[in-house]
């Protein structure tokens, strides 16, 4: 469902309640009393907010911003995270990796921002992968976040990938970002599938912090990146559908006209977990940033 739509040279201002730590009643955000991230395991996860059942109201909250580019959406986008650390300077950020979201990392170089108070979550990553691969997610963003934007990499999280037990390491992942007052802003992307994170099709609105095995699809889509499809790892660690909608404010950011079709089933198609990225439209504040080719089947 529409909310309504922005020009690309006026984007929307991010709330300002998201990103100066408020909750959604209005009052102070403080973060939960938890475990520490060293005692945490797979068994150890508290309960957390749900989204809304079927017979519940879905929000009118998807705001679409189209561009003509990638690189207008890139800037588009950086606009809105820009807002949220003008407004917050120790904003909580949640990192999305591939092609979509480089624009907007590209764009924030040029803003020129004092990341030094701001934490990040990277949204998933390969297991298994070795130390040295430069496809990594730790490395990724290192390379394409970090650096460049001068982020301070201890304020930087990125899954275990080589954790001896990955399902440990996700729970920790997941008490690490409660702990730290929950995600102002979630960078997202969106796969042709529509999976979030690596979310594949099937998995619970109510899901968090996990492993799971990547879809044929998505090992497909993901072996550009590699020098053979055999390298594209069989599984991820990544944050829950559940995880990701307990954010703030979702930032998607989709390019290219293999992304048409997926964008205009998350926004205006019936909300199913069998398409994982319609649930944004049931989040209070959610903005889409689209280039012409992507959106080119939204509101049709």
């Amino acid at each position: 469902m529409l909310r309504g739509e922005a020009s690309a040279q006026a984007p929307p201002a991010v709330g300002g309640s998201r990103c100066r730590g408020l909750n959604r009643s209005g009052s102070v955000r403080v973060p939960p009393r938890c475990p520490t991230e060293e005692t945490a395991s797979a068994s150890d996860l508290s309960r957390h907010r749900t989204l809304p059942g079927p017979s519940q109201e879905v929000l009118p909250a998807v705001e679409v911003i189209r561009t003509a580019s990638a690189r207008e959406a890139g800037a588009a986008a950086a606009a809105v995270v820009a807002n949220c650390i003008v407004e917050n300077p120790r904003a909580v950020l949640g990192l999305a990796t591939g092609s979509s979201p480089l624009p907007t990392y590209e764009a924030l170089q040029e803003k020129n921002l004092d990341l030094d108070g701001v934490k990040a979550f990277a949204l998933d990553e390969y297991v298994g992968l070795g130390p040295g691969h430069e496809q990594r997610y730790r490395h990724v963003i290192r390379r394409e976040v970090i650096q460049p934007l001068g982020l301070r990499p201890s304020l930087v999280r990125v899954p275990d990938g080589l954790a001896p037990a990955p399902e440990d390491e996700a729970a920790r992942f997941e008490t690490s970002i409660r702990c730290a007052g929950g995600i102002d802003l979630q960078i997202l992307g969106i796969g042709t599938n529509g999976h979030l994170g690596f979310n594949e099709p099937g998995s619970s609105f109510s899901s968090r912090t996990r492993v799971v095995e990547l879809a044929e699809t998505t090992r497909r889509d993901n072996a550009r990146f590699f020098d053979s499809p055999d390298e594209v790892p069989t599984h991820a660690i990544t944050q829950g559908l559940g995880t990701i909608f307990e954010a703030r404010h979702l930032l998607l950011v989709a390019n290219g006209p293999h992304k048409a079709q997926a964008v205009a089933r998350a926004v205006q198609g019936p909300i199913t977990e069998a398409f994982p990225a319609s649930m944004i439209q049931r989040h209070p504040h959610v903005t889409i940033v689209l280039d012409r080719s992507s959106a080119r089947f939204v509101g049709t």
